[in-house]
């Protein structure tokens, strides 16, 4: 993790003084580019540094606006900033901490998507990449055990990970239905067994207390919090007509066949179809981006995967490599401007995969904080959480799978990614040692098993 050398921490038994726009700016942008990990990695960097260390607002809280999230369609770690930064800085601080966790992702992959498609195969990335994926797979592991523990307080949330895990690991259970189930099970479970799903952390609680946070378990919301008929309908026309306003744009300077007023209009259909984040929206890309639309092949699709995993910023994200490749091979502006074609197509391509999540947390904010500290609400949520435990370690198990075992379960077994992966595991559990470090050592593992002695990746 990273810590800021001028932040000063606050004795825990008084609340951090009072953040200015400038200094979450700062923080904002500095966890666009340390956002490695996927979601769950993500959220709990999060946690580290804003339940933590910085203190900028409770457990409680944190949970409650992290259940909002994990139901919606869309990227919830990037979801989870713009909500907390919403809550600290009203909508320019939602809107400066959504942004800033994407930005420097984009501009990241438009650099790496120009050298991938530039140069080709690079040994120095390749190597890179090879250190990272396993380091990424104890990332996700050891932050399935970090939310896990704040989450799984008893048996019967243990019980809904399990099921969760079994459901969609052995099932195939689509992730929107262990939503719905899990939400009906912390409904019906609110009214007979309340003191199982009743919230955890804060003050009082058998939880680590963190001290007294600036948005504290007690802490009201602040007036834009509050629920405003009026205010939810001006967040929604204002997102339509962004929406409209680009659709119109690409439409007149496209045409309906155009290549980026296609991406625009198939790109927010995926936005509005990505519940349990990116892995569950990839078989709809892939279908269309490359077998309908033939944006990119399917090796260029698995190669921007790779790019998404190693990159800061949502794993969705690899939707701008795909606007990016889809751009370069059919170029819009002439054979002379590959480049621009890629920039913009990445660029549209991201703004309408994000668009509606910044709607989703401007609009249904008020909401969910009116709903604080009232069971009836907070149980569906809190019985979520238990379940997406399970959906995390699934991804857990997922990234080893492809790490160990690039050409499936038929080809070898990489005994050096292996090695890597439970080096990682050990350093993130006993020496806790932090994501850029961390990241650090394993790429520079990874370029010298390429570069110096190769045939071991051959097994």
């Amino acid at each position: 993790m990273f810590l800021d050398p001028t932040h000063r921490l606050e004795p825990a038994e008084c609340a951090p003084a009072a953040v200015g726009y400038a200094q979450a700016l700062r923080f904002w942008l500095k966890l666009g580019f340390i956002s490695f990990g996927g979601p769950a990695g993500q959220i709990a960097i999060m946690h580290t540094e804003l339940v933590e260390r910085r203190r900028w607002i409770s457990e409680k809280r944190f949970l409650h606006a992290l259940n909002y999230c994990m139901v919606l369609p869309g990227p919830e770690a990037q979801q989870l900033a713009t909500y907390i930064g919403w809550l600290m800085h009203r909508t320019a601080g939602g809107i400066a901490a959504g942004l800033l966790f994407v930005l420097p992702s984009l501009f990241i992959l438009i650099g790496l998507s120009w050298v991938y498609l530039r140069f080709g195969d690079v040994p120095l990335v390749a190597g890179v990449f090879y250190g990272i994926k396993p380091a990424v797979t104890a990332l996700v592991v050891h932050a399935a055990y970090r939310i896990g523990g704040r989450a799984l307080k008893n048996g019967w949330m243990w019980g809904i990970a399990a099921a969760a895990f079994v459901a969609i690991f052995a099932l195939h259970v689509p992730f929107p239905a262990i939503v719905l189930v899990a939400a009906l099970i912390g409904h019906v479970g609110a009214k007979v067994a309340p003191q199982v799903f009743a919230p955890v952390g804060g003050h009082g609680s058998s939880q680590k207390n963190y001290g007294r946070a600036l948005i504290d378990d007690d802490t009201p919301p602040p007036d834009h919090a509050l629920f405003k008929r009026r205010r939810l309908l001006t967040v929604l026309s204002i997102g339509l007509s962004l929406w409209a306003g680009a659709m119109a744009v690409l439409l007149v300077t496209q045409g309906m066949q155009g290549t980026l007023t296609q991406m625009g209009w198939f790109f927010t259909k995926a936005a509005l179809l990505t519940f349990g984040g990116a892995y569950a929206v990839l078989p709809y890309v892939v279908q269309g981006a490359v077998e309908q639309h033939q944006w990119l092949s399917g090796a260029q699709m698995i190669d921007g995967l790779a790019l998404g995993e190693t990159t800061p910023g949502p794993l969705i994200m690899v939707v701008a490599f795909v606007g990016f490749v889809g751009g370069w091979l059919k170029p819009m502006f002439g054979p002379e401007a590959l480049f621009t074609a890629g920039a913009v197509a990445a660029s549209v391509v991201t703004f309408f995969i994000f668009l509606p999540s910044f709607i989703f947390i401007l609009a249904g904010g008020p909401l969910i904080e009116a709903t604080h500290g009232r069971l009836g609400y907070t149980a569906p949520l809190s019985a979520i959480t238990a379940a997406v435990v399970g959906v995390i370690l699934n991804l857990a198990l997922f990234f080893a799978h492809h790490v160990l075992w690039p050409q499936g379960f038929g080809g070898h077994f990489d005994a050096v990614s292996a090695l890597i992966a439970v080096a990682a595991v050990l350093a993130l559990f006993r020496l806790k040692v932090g994501v850029m470090p961390l990241l650090a050592v394993c790429a520079a593992v990874g370029l010298a098993v390429t570069l110096l002695a190769p045939g071991w990746r051959s097994g």
